[in-house]
């Protein structure tokens, strides 16, 4: 019964939502090594860096770009976008943007064997529960929507719901860059996160739509022709440049296993949200199957959660403490300020308990 039932489950899913599925897990394996990768050529950088007055990538600097290490992690990133890339022409992206966790459990744990930071026994937990949630989209994900020119991707993207969403993150970008980012990057995650993270849910709609365009060609319907495609390129280029640049500016200021979940849990919740709008992912579906996706997204959103708490915990010296309160302590407060991992990495600058002037 089980075989049967297993059975049932691969013929209920169409074959391009098996490639897209397949493409989606590959993809997760090379980008989470490649946060370790990039990590270890931006600590090797920062190191030198020291050494020669140079500027780290956290506070505007590009010495990282000098160093082969880093490079060798921007491959395999590029490598797993590639496949991330391919993944959105074959399936809805609210089955491959998901299916991302299994990234952050491939950098959490690398991060505890090569970069010496503590994964929490909750961390395991909450990876488990990233893999479960995922399993569950995976099992209730839409077909794909049957498109047959980028132009009529073109018309999905100019209706008037998607170009209010891009018009909201366009200004939320503006804000974060010009106004928190000189006041709160070095000290606050969220903001660099946060741009990466509204700037990567539209670079996802592009990305499907190039894909789209390129698989049609393939197929033997040539689509770059069309303006549109042309287009859709140029937005992705920016996009990409942009996410690129504020995601190492994280990585290099914070700790890993704490840019990875909250990467993944904005960028995860603003993609499936511009899917929705754009491509209107649920008129394909039932109400039972919406609400089970949301279950499951919600299961990984707690994984993820708990992913960033243990490392706060181990940050705080409390990863050993029988209760998990927090300190009230002058002396608690004061440590908790200059703590730091083993390679050197803070997980909150001491300026985050201080007002801006």
């Amino acid at each position: 019964m089980a075989a049967a039932g297993s059975g049932r489950w691969y013929r209920g899913m169409s074959a391009d939502n098996v490639k897209g599925l397949v493409l989606a897990l590959s993809s997760s394996l090379f980008i989470g090594a490649s946060f370790i990768i990039k990590k270890k050529g931006l600590k090797k950088a920062a190191s030198s860096s020291s050494s020669s007055s140079g500027v780290r990538a956290g506070v505007g600097g590009y010495s990282y770009l000098y160093e082969p290490l880093w490079w060798v992690g921007m491959i395999t990133m590029v490598v797993g976008e590639v496949a991330n890339f391919v993944a959105y022409a074959f399936a809805p992206a609210i089955l491959v943007t998901p299916l991302g966790s299994l990234s952050i459990i491939i950098s959490a744990v690398l991060a505890h064997v090569m970069l010496r930071e503590k994964l929490h026994i909750f961390g395991i937990l909450g990876c488990v529960l990233c893999v479960v949630g995922s399993t569950t989209i995976v099992l209730h994900a839409p077909p794909e929507r049957q498109i047959e020119s980028v132009t009529e991707v073109w018309g999905l993207a100019t209706e008037p719901a998607f170009m209010c969403y891009v018009a909201v993150v366009l200004a939320l970008v503006a804000v974060l860059v010009f106004k928190f980012v000189p006041l709160y990057g070095q000290t606050h995650v969220m903001v660099y996160v946060g741009v990466c993270s509204l700037v990567g849910s539209v670079s996802v709609m592009s990305v499907k739509a190039l894909g789209i365009a390129l698989k049609l060609t393939f197929s033997g319907t040539n689509q770059l022709v069309y303006p549109q495609t042309w287009a859709f390129t140029t937005i992705v280029i920016t996009c990409i440049i942009t996410q690129m640049n504020y995601l190492n500016k994280a990585l290099d200021t914070f700790n890993t296993a704490v840019v990875s979940p909250i990467y993944y849990t904005m960028f995860t919740s603003l993609t499936i949200l511009a899917s929705v709008i754009m491509f209107k992912d649920w008129d394909r579906q039932n109400p039972t199957q919406i609400v089970t996706e949301m279950c499951g997204f919600v299961t990984i959103l707690s994984g993820t959660f708990l992913l960033h708490k243990t490392k706060d915990m181990a940050a705080d010296g409390l990863s050993n403490s029988p209760s998990f309160r927090l300190p009230t302590s002058t002396a608690s407060r004061s440590f908790k300020q200059t703590d730091v991992y083993s390679e050197g990495i803070p997980l909150r600058s001491s300026e985050s308990f201080r007002s801006p002037h």
